[in-house]
């Protein structure tokens, strides 16, 4: 029997869906596929207690329970403690203990978990708004990290008794298609969207997770470099389809059906490197998406052999823009000293999308000597081209969007503050689907938690409906913050937030 295919030449059993349920953006309880969870402390019970349930009595949190079945026996859920505010609040259940058979203490999976961009409080405060679509309430710092630089040294400059704006009346929507060309001017509802991850750096069930999120919310993922995997299909709407230097798996017929198609130019974790991908993940139907040999490693050339000036940039985009009359053009670059120059020369090459990525960005693939020595922080990098694009009159026309190094809805906004439309999150995704940013995504059969892996066994690991559920959770979490941030200085439009640096204030200068 002959296969209906659609008019792209898609085979129509492609948009089923795989059977799963279409997203919806709702949150729901989404809680860790991992027995014992993480969390900042641990708590000891010694052998004189009684089970007199006095902390199950007292412990607002629920971490003293009785499982089912068992009234004799208590046990704690260590990861919901919050010690510190309990003890505010004088219900600190050591202190309660008839028995003084409590001890609670900084958990040793907490002291060794993250580092001075990714602390250990990011990470479990990620992981709460995954489960739970709010924000951490106890005593996580959820806002910034502890590197000593970059965002972690900005604030925001909030009026004392400023009038704000209620939460329902502001628009965190944003437009992408600046140009007035003809083409589609598509909106997302929030402005942040997922970034490049390609087939063979993570599981089809990441891949899939982050498309069906981005369904939900009305916003976008990216395939990366590695390929349109079929499955992708029944989202393209939400679809961006990366072409890279090492154009591994790029078709005219996936180009044909993507409302946006990105160029990378260049990564700013890894600048001048092009990507790689090593040969353990390489499988068959990695390689077979590739075009390549498995087993064998992956590299891409830097740059792209055909193009070396604004004009040969425009040859691609000219290229694309003929193939999909529909579709808008994103450049991804590195964030060079000369970045506010090539983002007009973007800009002027035809792309509706200037996106820029500075150092930070990147998973554990990224050489930490690329990262953290040869591109411009991303925070360096925004108003320098925001004011460049400025200077030419054409800021209005182009969507400046960033990523590399976005942490948090903090971050996000800051970045917005600072010129930027939009960001592009990598890092907050895989942590919200479990990361516990161990360095080892490119390693073997990558990472045991199964998110950045082509090993069958660890794909089984994480399931599409759960990893789809932890993103949507995350991104009510984020757009909370963002509106609370935004009515607080009264404004009604996350477009009133882009370019006022004014609202922001660094720790060093003050």
């Amino acid at each position: 029997m002959a296969t209906t295919v659609d008019r792209n030449g898609i085979p129509a059993t492609a948009m089923a869906g795989l059977g799963l349920e279409p997203p919806i953006r709702e949150v729901r309880p989404a809680p860790d596929r991992f027995r014992n969870s993480l969390g900042k402390y641990r708590v000891w019970r010694s052998d004189a207690c009684v089970k007199c349930g006095k902390c199950e009595e007292i412990c607002p949190r629920g971490v003293h329970v009785r499982p089912d079945g068992y009234p004799d026996f208590l046990t704690g859920l260590d990861w919901r403690c919050t010690a510190e505010k309990c003890k505010a609040a004088g219900t600190y259940c050591v202190d309660h203990c008839p028995q003084k058979a409590l001890k609670i203490e900084l958990s040793p999976m907490y002291k060794s978990l993250g580092d001075f961009r990714w602390t250990a409080d990011l990470i479990l405060s990620a992981w709460h708004m995954a489960a739970t679509g709010e924000i951490p309430d106890g005593e996580l710092e959820y806002e910034i990290g502890n590197s000593g630089g970059g965002f972690d040294r900005m604030r925001f400059k909030f009026p004392e008794n400023g009038p704000r704006t209620d939460p329902a009346e502001i628009s965190t929507a944003l437009p992408l298609n600046r140009r007035g060309d003809n083409r589609p001017e598509i909106t997302i509802d929030v402005p942040v969207y997922g970034g490049g991850m390609s087939f063979g750096s993570v599981s089809p069930h990441t891949m899939l997770a982050k498309a069906r999120a981005a369904t939900a919310w009305n916003t976008f993922s990216c395939t990366g470099e590695g390929g349109y995997p079929e499955r992708l299909f029944a989202y393209r709407d939400h679809v961006i389809t990366q072409v890279a230097t090492g154009l591994f798996g790029v078709r005219e017929e996936t180009i044909k059906m993507a409302p946006i198609v990105e160029f990378k130019y260049a990564q700013g974790a890894k600048p001048g490197l092009g990507g790689h991908l090593l040969g353990d993940k390489n499988t068959p139907a990695v390689a077979a998406m590739r075009e390549a040999v498995a087993g064998t490693s992956l590299f891409s050339p830097f740059p792209f052999h055909s193009v070396y000036s604004i004009e040969d940039h425009k040859k691609h985009v000219d290229w694309v823009k003929h193939i999909n009359p529909r579709a808008l053009v994103s450049a991804k670059v590195s964030t060079p000293v000369d970045v506010d120059m090539v983002a007009v020369g973007s800009y002027f090459a035809g792309a509706h999308i200037v996106h820029i990525d500075g150092s930070y960005g990147g998973t554990g693939a990224a050489p930490e000597i690329a990262k953290k020595n040869i591109a411009m922080p991303i925070e360096y990098a925004i108003p320098k081209v925001a004011k460049f694009l400025q200077d030419e009159g054409i800021r209005d026309k182009v969507t400046l969007i960033a990523s590399g190094g976005i942490r948090t809805a903090c971050d996000m906004a800051k970045a917005i503050a600072l010129g930027a439309d939009g960001v592009v999150i990598g890092t907050p995704e895989m942590v919200a689907l479990g990361c516990i940013r161990c360095g080892r995504c490119e390693s073997g059969r990558g990472c045991a938690r199964g998110i950045a892996t082509t090993d069958p066994e660890l794909i089984m690991k994480m399931t599409i409906e759960w990893g789809t559920q932890r993103l949507i959770n995350m991104h009510a979490a984020w757009r909370a913050q963002l509106v609370s941030i935004l009515s607080r200085f009264g404004m009604r439009d996350v477009k009133e937030l882009r370019g006022r640096t004014d609202l922001l204030t660094h720790l060093d200068y003050e």
